[in-house]
């Protein structure tokens, strides 16, 4: 058998030697590579993540690539609420518009607001004090306003630009030394208001000293002394000794003056006349403008209810009525207030409703006011509205 010489064999081992070194040299130079383009990679993406962070530093809305967001989003953002921020742009950032978005727009009340209850059991014989009555209401902020929380209210009135704004309610009391009535309506009002998302303010109209009660000339103050308090343009005229029994019949303003006090239980629950529009009743600022507001003419007791029925009517608009199941209401049994007996003239002054409405109403109101007082449940407006002139001396 033929056998390898000693020096062939020292030869190969060095051949073998050498290739390997080469391999060696070369993985060792492809590791070498390797490394090196590692490092440009990390400095690349350190250097873009840096000059991120400074840019956002000195200003916080920018406009970011969509690889370099990336990159931003994936390793320091872990809210949606932040990327959302981050995302949004805007030709006049402030600092401050990043830190603390503004809140979103609260729906509109529902129509049929979920927390009516329908058909109330309403009485009088509990005894009714001022504490307890605002101890029921921690939500009505001083002066007797309250705002729904959760929504707007739906009391909606669009202006000439087409935009929309959601505007408060006034509710207006006539009042003289009727402290007790006052606490009972309070006590059932106020829930029921709220639980109809109405937002509102109450003005308790006080006619001071003891003159002959103009009931609609303070109805036409209240209307006055509300707009200095807020822009309101839904006004509801309420008596303070009458209770509505369902909480359905919603009191808010409608495409017609609103007669709400429709089934009186004075009345046996039915509407005493077609033209009634005693008790409670709403209008709508344009509504109450396009009449010239309540007549001031009408000292004592009646008459001035058909008047304004008649200047609603005059002046093309007709009265819309809750259902008569809804529109039910209690009266506070009481004796006739003095300084307010029947007044005599009130069916003359009623048959000449179209000639005094357009010079006799809210364009002619004069009356000096003496204080407003807010308490916890309401805002006192006392005035003085004057006395009736001298009645004509009949032969």
């Amino acid at each position: 058998m033929h056998q390898v010489g000693p020096g062939r064999q020292a030869m190969t081992r060095l051949m073998l030697g050498r290739t390997l070194e080469r391999i060696c040299k070369a993985v060792l130079l492809l590791c070498l590579i390797h490394f090196l383009i590692m490092m440009i990679l990390y400095f690349d993406v350190y250097s873009q993540r840096f000059d991120l962070f400074r840019r956002n530093g000195s200003r916080t809305n920018t406009n970011v690539s969509a690889g370099t967001a990336h990159h931003y989003f994936l390793y320091n953002v872990t809210r949606a609420n932040a990327t959302a921020a981050c995302l949004t742009t805007s030709p006049s950032p402030q600092p401050e518009d990043q830190q603390t978005p503004s809140p979103k727009p609260l729906p509109p009340c529902p129509e049929s607001p979920p927390g009516l209850v329908g058909r109330l059991l309403i009485e009088f014989s509990s005894l009714m004090t001022m504490e307890r009555v605002q101890k029921e209401n921690p939500n009505v902020t001083n002066g007797g306003r309250y705002t729904p929380p959760d929504c707007r209210a739906r009391w909606k009135v669009c202006s000439s630009s087409s935009s929309s704004s959601f505007l408060p309610v006034a509710i207006i009391i006539p009042f003289r030394h009727r402290e007790n009535h006052l606490k009972y309506w309070l006590h059932y009002l106020h829930p029921i208001l709220r639980r109809q998302k109405i937002d509102y303010g109450l003005y308790i109209i006080n006619q001071l000293g003891e003159e002959t009660f103009n009931r609609a000339k303070l109805l036409n103050v209240g209307y006055s002394e509300a707009l200095k308090d807020s822009e309101y343009d839904c006004f509801i005229f309420s008596d303070v000794d009458l209770i509505p029994m369902d909480d359905r019949n919603i009191y808010h303003c409608y495409d017609q003056p609103r007669h709400f006090a429709i089934a009186m239980d004075k009345f046996g629950f039915r509407l005493p006349y077609a033209g009634y529009f005693g008790g409670v009743s709403g209008l709508s600022k344009k509504q109450f403008l396009k009449i010239n507001g309540f007549p001031n003419e009408y000292w004592g007791w009646g008459g001035e209810d058909d008047d304004i029925y008649n200047r609603i009517t005059l002046n093309g608009m007709k009265v819309s009525r809750p259902d008569v199941r809804i529109g039910r209401y209690r009266m506070i049994k009481h004796e006739r207030d003095k300084h307010n007996e029947p007044n005599p003239q009130r069916f003359n002054k009623i048959q000449n409703t179209k000639n005094t409405m357009r010079k006799d109403g809210i364009s002619s109101l004069s009356y000096r006011l003496v204080h407003v007082r807010r308490f916890p449940l309401y805002t006192n407006i006392s005035v003085e509205i004057g006395k009736p002139p001298p009645r004509p001396f009949k032969g």
